[in-house]
């Protein structure tokens, strides 16, 4: 069961950097839980609706989205770890960056798929 599992979070994830890169707002979510909390690159607490309102005005841009590496570590049929290195370029509330960033996220099975419920981003020094 856990390597299927483990396809479905890369799946995911893979649905998740497209999305991202476009700033896709309806599939972002499809794969963000409602009661998401995620700690952004400067420490701020953000939720789902933050997150949502940055793509959809442009807070967020992605310029470059180059998923390096995914490390996934199934916890139960509900619940997934999943830590991604990316290097990206963008602009975040009109600053400019780029740069190696690593991604935790938490994945939780719903009643019909796979959304993520918590995470963080952090520059790679």
């Amino acid at each position: 069961m856990d390597a299927e599992i483990e396809t479905q979070i890369r799946e995911c994830e893979a649905r998740l950097y497209t999305a991202m890169s476009a700033s896709d707002v309806s599939e972002l979510d499809v794969l963000i839980a409602d009661d998401l909390l995620f700690v952004g690159p400067t420490g701020e607490l953000a939720t789902k609706a933050m997150d949502l309102d940055l793509h959809r005005t442009g807070g967020t841009k992605f310029h470059e989205f180059v998923p390096k590496e995914l490390e996934i570590r199934v916890w139960s049929e509900h619940f997934v770890l999943a830590t991604a290195q990316i290097f990206s370029s963008g602009t975040y509330l009109g600053n400019a960056f780029a740069g190696d960033f690593r991604y935790m996220r938490v994945w939780r099975r719903g009643k019909s798929n796979w959304q993520i419920v918590g995470g963080s981003v952090t520059a790679m020094v």
